[in-house]
């Protein structure tokens, strides 16, 4: 439910005015920018650009041989059958969602766990997203389900329109198939809505005027009874229009229900209260950066991001919540973990007996399992699941219910295999395993060090031939993201190792400060006013690269999303001699105006508020819109942006794109008119869009 809550409302991972004159490289005000008329989302001025500019970097593409077996290849992979139907265990039912060629925006299905054990199970459809738009005559992009604990009967279905953030929630019954008459409805808006019973919601949405923060998330958490109206919802907490937002949890498990609440006070603080079976409120005394992981029979699980009572910032502890209020409270605390120097937890899950710690070691995935402790000691029982070392572990389902647990492992060479257990102590059984898409025979997987402009060193993962000639001239593409506690860890690409590994391009994975591979102090070193370390970071891997002549600025290229835009926006502005190619995707670029700008002004935890100017100051000295210059060359640079992108504005990227070509540079620009912050609402899209960014690094990079 958290993951959940999170993809709703937080997510907004997935996150200096123009001084277009740039007379004597002065400050100047908002005013002075003349595109802010590309900020409007649909003004017929702005769409007619995007237009033009999606129109001509098409005509520039559309007899590529590259992108045309691109993107026919991209729609197989996309489409392809033999994909693995990734789901969730639910009341003896797996749940999966679907996209292929016949069902384009997809299909809501389950099956049982002895059916999905095999080849090719027998699936029950229990919702078409393209019937329903073509019913409705509407753009619906489904954005998630939640069903209804224990019983597992029906379901809050999310609705995008065309891919936004924004979603309208409707209740499906599984036994009919169908919305339910007169059931749970909410419109569109960013909400979030859980089950505290089967009749019974929690919710947080734009109940009307003053009810959303400056943010544009809800601020006001209700409860909601069947067969009530919305406005007759009682109210739980209210918090500040300043706030993020305002939310709520419930983890359904055997022992009992726990309901809390939450103000999000900043994107990393917030102020909790535990909610009894009489709707008070009771405050948690935990610190407003920590974060509750679960409740755990009669146990609230906590991951402190900074040192408190004695226990050290990335450490899992336990407390009954029993003894929330004790004066010792101290001496109750239980340690569950406390990770070393290269060790990191990634994520908390639970089953029945089981608590699921997934961890990193030298960004390397780990998968431990605690049980309670024995009566009359503190030691919480420790064991590590059974699976292969060196790549990345995945839960991908358990369920406070059972102690069954789904599993994936892969690495940047292996396919992608998926593990049922009937417990963390049994053996793994391979279920599922993807087909090799790429032939990796002659492949290897190196990690290597680069020293950052400070001194910190900084690990990056390379992929290349296994006879890499250190020649300076392989064609090289190097992701960062550098924010939001984001690990970046090996993955398995069919996109990536088809169309630019197996030409002989080189991929680097760098690991640099903003993310959390090692720890909270990994994302402090790059917060606010220290930023340009996670930039800094990013350079010192591209030179690395370079240093070790495996590639030269002519054949390096790199690529990052949203505030991996951004990274990948300030490295190209302050060296763009440094790279020859750069897919900038759904970016932030205009750093004065982002707080004005989608879900902006909930970041500020992360970057600073331009509205002070001292914050100003250092957000300026980066801010990549702000810093483009006259009389500089930069490299020919490809911006991947969607119109309905209501998390990160599509006139970052606009703005940016307008700029660059006003001061004599090329650019490529391509505007998805759905897909929300992924760019995109279906495999075609998909397809297009990745046939696109790789045959351009193909055109920039290869000799």
């Amino acid at each position: 439910m958290k993951f959940l809550r999170q993809f709703q409302a937080i997510i907004f991972l997935m996150l200096l005015v123009c001084p277009s004159c740039l007379r004597a490289q002065e400050n100047v005000t908002t005013t002075d920018d003349p595109y802010l008329w590309l900020e409007e989302v649909q003004g017929d001025k702005a769409l007619d650009w995007v237009k033009s500019h999606d129109e001509a970097t098409m005509q520039a593409f559309q007899n590529d041989t590259n992108f045309l077996s691109f993107q026919k290849e991209a729609l197989k992979i996309l489409n392809a059958d033999d994909r693995i139907p990734y789901g969730s265990y639910r009341g003896g039912y797996i749940y999966n969602f679907w996209q292929d060629e016949e069902h384009v925006r997809g299909i809501l299905r389950r099956t049982t766990l002895v059916e999905y054990k095999k080849t090719e199970p027998e699936w029950e459809t229990l919702l078409d997203i393209d019937k329903l738009n073509q019913d409705e005559g509407k753009s619906w992009v489904y954005a998630g389900s939640y069903s209804v604990p224990p019983a597992y009967d029906r379901c809050l279905v999310m609705l995008s329109d065309g891919g936004r953030d924004a979603v309208q929630i409707r209740e499906l019954d599984y036994s009919t198939r169908s919305f339910v008459k007169d059931g749970f409805y909410l419109p569109v808006a960013k909400s979030g809505a859980l089950w505290l019973d089967s009749n019974t919601l929690i919710i947080d949405t734009d109940f009307g005027p003053g009810s959303l923060t400056e943010s544009g998330y809800p601020r006001i958490v209700k409860l909601w009874k069947r067969g009530t109206t919305l406005p007759e919802a009682v109210t739980l907490l209210e918090g500040e229009e300043t706030d993020v937002s305002a939310s709520a949890y419930v983890v359904h498990r055997p022992e009992g229900n726990v309901m809390y609440v939450s103000r999000n006070v900043s994107f990393w603080e917030s102020k909790r209260w535990l909610v009894d079976e009489k709707m008070e409120k009771t405050e948690i005394p935990i610190p407003d950066d920590a974060e509750i992981e679960t409740f755990f029979k009669g146990y609230m699980i906590v991951r402190l991001f900074s040192d408190w009572l004695g226990f050290q910032e990335g450490s899992l502890i336990a407390l009954k919540t029993s003894d929330l209020s004790a004066e010792d409270m101290q001496s109750r605390i239980e340690l569950i973990y406390a990770p070393d120097e290269i060790s990191t937890i990634k994520g908390v899950s639970t089953s029945e007996d089981y608590l699921l710690v997934s961890i990193l070691n030298n960004v390397k995935g780990k998968l431990l399992y605690f049980k309670l402790p024995v009566t009359g000691e503190r030691q919480w029982r420790k064991g590590e699941v059974r699976l292969p070392e060196a790549g990345s572990i995945g839960v991908q389902s358990t369920n406070n219910f059972t102690n069954i647990v789904l599993v994936t492992y892969e690495d940047f060479l292996s396919p992608t295999k998926l593990y049922l257990l009937q417990d963390p102590e049994s053996n793994p059984e391979e279920i599922k395993s993807l087909p090799d898409w790429f032939d990796a025979a002659n492949m290897q997987v190196a990690q290597y060090e680069a020293k950052s402009k400070d001194g910190t060193i900084i690990p990056y993962f390379l992929v290349s031939k296994k006879d890499l000639s250190l020649n300076s001239q392989n064609p090289t593409l190097l992701y960062g993201y550098g924010g939001f506690r984001s690990s970046q860890t090996p993955y398995y690409s069919r996109m990536q190792g088809k169309f630019w590994l197996e030409k002989g391009g080189v991929f680097a994975l760098a690991n640099i400060r903003g993310g959390g591979e090692f720890g909270p102090k990994w994302h402090k070193a790059a917060l606010l006013e220290n930023r340009q370390k996670s930039f800094d970071d990013f350079i010192a891997v591209a030179e690395d690269l370079i240093a070790r002549k495996i590639t030269s600025p002519r054949n390096l290229g790199i690529m990052g999303g949203s505030n991996g835009g951004l990274l990948v926006g300030a490295v190209f502005t302050q060296r763009p001699e440094l790279f020859n190619a750069i897919v900038c995707q759904v970016p932030l670029l205009d750093m004065i105006r982002y707080t004005k700008l989608g879900a902006g002004a909930s970041w500020v935890g992360e970057y600073g508020d331009p509205a002070i100017p001292e914050q100003r100051a250092f957000i300026e000295r980066y801010s990549p819109y702000q810093n483009l210059k006259p009389g500089v060359k930069y490299p020919q640079a490809l911006f991947v942006t969607s119109t309905l992108d209501d998390r990160v504005h599509p006139g970052h990227a606009r703005k940016m794109a307008a700029r660059m070509e006003e001061l004599g540079n090329q650019v490529y620009f391509y505007e998805e008119t759905e897909g929300g912050h992924g760019a995109s609402a279906d495999n075609i899209q998909r397809a297009k869009r990745h046939a696109l960014e790789y045959s351009y690094l193909v055109r920039m990079l290869f000799n």
